[in-house]
């Protein structure tokens, strides 16, 4: 099992990234929360990571947090939660927003990620309520993350990537367009990313 990476970034295409670790370059699926606090390509990074294991391929997920990493194993436990799902609701809130939703019976909050209907809503609430002491543990492990400087991309590559970012989530192409429509052009692939989520979840 490969629990976690250190290495340089080499390449950063939301929702993957690629770290060299002695040569050896490793794909990772990351939440948009982890990803918008990778530093530059270039730079080097310490990843918490899950690695599932299917008949057709081995997929390794990469965290910036050790709590992150515990919610996301605690959330696929759920029943019809996938990974992708569990990715979906990490880059649409952070742990403690998630927290209080299951705490607060606050299912329309969670019926504002993508692919989260009523009835998942609230069997994530029922069910995660028991799975609490499963995560908790690692809150405090923060990774040692700046966040990315440099140029922003070009307005059209920053729109596009982010728009493709929200799909590989599980919103639809008009429904990315949308979110992505009115924010600042000059801002980088992943400040769009998290403002269309952030513009999202408050609307």
């Amino acid at each position: 099992m490969i629990g976690r990476l250190q290495g340089q970034l080499i390449e950063k295409q939301p929702p993957w990234v690629v770290v060299d670790v002695h040569g050896v370059g490793y794909e990772l699926e990351t939440s948009m929360t982890t990803l918008v606090a990778l530093p530059a390509v270039g730079e080097r990074v310490f990843l918490y990571t899950h690695l599932s294991i299917r008949d057709d391929a081995h997929l390794l997920y990469g965290f910036g947090r050790e709590h992150e990493r515990a919610l996301f194993r605690a959330l696929i436990k759920v029943n019809g939660v996938g990974p992708k799902l569990a990715l979906a609701i990490l880059s649409g809130m952070d742990e403690d927003a998630f927290m209080r939703c299951v705490r607060d019976d606050d299912s329309k909050a969670l019926t504002k990620l993508p692919g989260v209907g009523k009835k998942t809503a609230e069997r994530l609430i029922i069910e995660m309520r028991d799975r609490f002491a499963e995560w908790e543990n690692g809150r405090d492990a923060a990774l040692p993350l700046e966040a990315a400087n440099g140029q922003a991309a070009s307005y059209r590559n920053s729109v596009a990537d982010a728009e493709a970012a929200l799909v590989s989530l599980g919103y639809k192409l008009t429904e990315a367009s949308r979110m992505l429509a009115d924010l600042d052009g000059s801002l980088s692939t992943e400040a769009l990313i998290k403002a269309a989520l952030t513009q999202r979840m408050k609307g």
